[in-house]
């Protein structure tokens, strides 16, 4: 089983938009709690990706690239709106750090991901790094999907854009 162990964080400033990025695409052919199947479109390529409910940081995730054309049509069966981000791609002090901006409903939102081989793995903090939110679903992409930021932003920070 491939494991994935991922930690997420808000993101402050922008000392982040540095590194290459990508645009990407992206829709939730289901998006139970106890598993997500996601559809991508990351520039010219195209992945389905399962992935199962997460415990602590820790989540089993398959991916696979398909066919580009298979994406799009998947795209279309999507089980809520279609996510659209940028997603920066940082090494700081050894680490790859993915940084996501978020478009449409989602606007404003801006998180950061790196992926760990423990969930207590040490790794330095990026100046730019905020508020960890592993732990808060809300900020998950399936989640994001069916209730994006700009309805619950005030909750958290009441001068995040609407």
């Amino acid at each position: 089983m491939a494991a994935e162990i991922e930690r997420k964080f808000l993101v402050q400033g922008t000392g982040w938009r540095a590194g290459t990025c990508t645009r990407l695409c992206q829709g939730y052919l289901n998006r139970a709690k106890e598993r997500t199947v996601r559809v991508r479109i990351a520039g010219n390529e195209a992945f389905l990706t399962i992935k199962s409910q997460t415990r602590g940081a820790t989540r089993a995730e398959f991916e696979y690239g398909i066919p580009l054309t298979d994406a799009e049509q998947l795209l279309t069966l999507s089980d809520g709106p279609i996510l659209e981000k940028n997603r920066h791609v940082i090494v700081h002090e050894g680490f790859k750090w993915e940084v996501d901006e978020f478009f449409g409903a989602n606007t404003g939102l801006v998180l950061a991901e790196i992926e760990l081989t423990a969930e207590d793995q040490p790794f330095s903090h990026p100046p730019w790094l905020g508020r960890e939110v592993t732990h808060d679903s809300r900020f998950y992409n399936s989640n994001l999907a069916g209730h994006p930021y700009s309805r619950w932003c005030a909750e958290i920070d009441p001068a995040a854009p609407r």
